[in-house]
């Protein structure tokens, strides 16, 4: 059953807010005017989807008063099987919209790739997983800057960190969170042997630098020449830095640049996301088990899926999902799998009641 009154309300706030948006005091405020306009923005979807729904009842209703006509009770009938099937949908996509909003979901997002257990070999699996999701970012016309990046000898990567930028990245990006395993003949393997490799993805919202305070005071920084391949002009400059939060004890080093005063920025930025996200833990670790596991697990979990090469398979651990299309997966169609990992955690939250807070575009 829909939330009469609070959908009411919300339409109600919806007009107030078309209103107030021409308003002179408003227009004149531009922060406060981007504000209120966000909300209408967010609103709108849901207001839209219940005005339709109230028009479907009206006509259903109508509908339904001639079954009992004869002249008119074959074309209600055929009324009634058609209005049926579009209110249940309608009520369908209204409870999604109701859902509380993550509000990291429209954040940019900081990701994190490093090679696992396997050697070169999860080295360059890291490469892979690094191309499947900037070539998906390509797709959302999402802007990727490189923050950090440890190649290994065989130009795979150790690990890297980049900054995605764009339209909702972590509303996407979050179900790529965990241990990503790989089950191929590796081009070295002179038997034809299957060998089993991992790569780990980490990814975090970007922290704004009013929500984390960062006190001088608790960084130990220190300098060094840039390491690894990149040419002769490498390790001419001591360009690298390295960033210790004291009171966690998180590191964080930047060296992709030759300036030292832009790796350092980088860093404090690696830096601010990864202490957001110790805070959330913190925050989720607080709630029940159940709302824990249902919000935190599919960013966490070991795991998560399994790339196959030789059967053209990639399994998704979290829901049971197996797709034979490794071949595109692996160059960025993601948009099966992202699509049925978002189901299935809107199925899981619906099926909570939701999480608490107020409705908005769902998650």
């Amino acid at each position: 059953m829909l939330p009469t009154a609070k959908l009411e309300a919300l339409a109600r706030r919806f007009h107030e807010l078309e209103n107030l948006l021409c308003s002179p005091g408003v227009l004149s405020e531009p922060s406060k005017l981007q504000k209120l306009n966000k909300e209408r923005t967010d609103l709108e979807p849901l207001v839209i989807a219940y005005a339709t729904l109230k028009a479907k009842l009206g006509q259903l209703d109508d509908a339904l008063k001639l079954v009992d006509d004869p002249d008119f009770r074959d074309m209600a009938f055929d009324e009634v099987g058609q209005l049926k099937p579009a209110v249940g949908e309608l009520e369908k996509s209204i409870e999604l919209l109701l859902l509380p909003k993550d509000p990291n979901d429209e954040r940019n997002t900081i990701v994190e790739i490093r090679s696992g257990e396997g050697g070169e070999e999860a080295a360059l699996f890291a490469g892979d997983l690094f191309r499947m999701i900037g070539r998906y970012a390509e797709t959302k016309r999402w802007k990727i800057e490189i923050l950090n990046k440890s190649e290994s000898s065989g130009g795979g990567i150790k690990e890297l960190i980049a900054l995605i930028t764009g339209q909702d990245v972590y509303s996407h990006l979050r179900y790529e969170g965990g241990v990503h395993r790989v089950q191929r003949v590796p081009a070295t393997e002179a038997q034809g042997r299957i060998h089993t490799s991992t790569a780990t993805i980490a990814v975090l919202p970007e922290a704004d630098d009013v929500e984390i305070h960062i006190d001088d005071k608790e960084l130990d920084i220190s300098i060094a020449a840039s390491g690894g391949p990149g040419g002769q002009g490498v390790n001419t400059t001591n360009s690298a830095v390295q960033i210790r939060h004291i009171p966690t004890g998180l590191i964080v080093k930047c060296q992709d640049e030759r300036s030292q005063l832009k790796n350092k920025a980088k860093a404090l930025k690696v830096l601010r996301s990864r202490l957001l996200e110790l805070e959330q833990r913190k925050q989720d670790d607080a709630l029940s088990a159940e709302r824990r596991t249902m919000v935190g697990s599919a960013e966490r979990s070991q795991k998560i899926r399994t790339y196959n090469f030789p059967q053209n398979r990639v399994t998704d651990h979290r829901i049971g999902l197996t797709l034979h299309k490794l071949d595109k997966i692996i160059e960025g169609d993601l948009e099966d799998l992202i699509s049925a990992l978002r189901t299935h955690r809107q199925a899981e939250l619906l099926k909570q009641g939701g999480l608490s807070g107020s409705g908005g575009a769902g998650p």
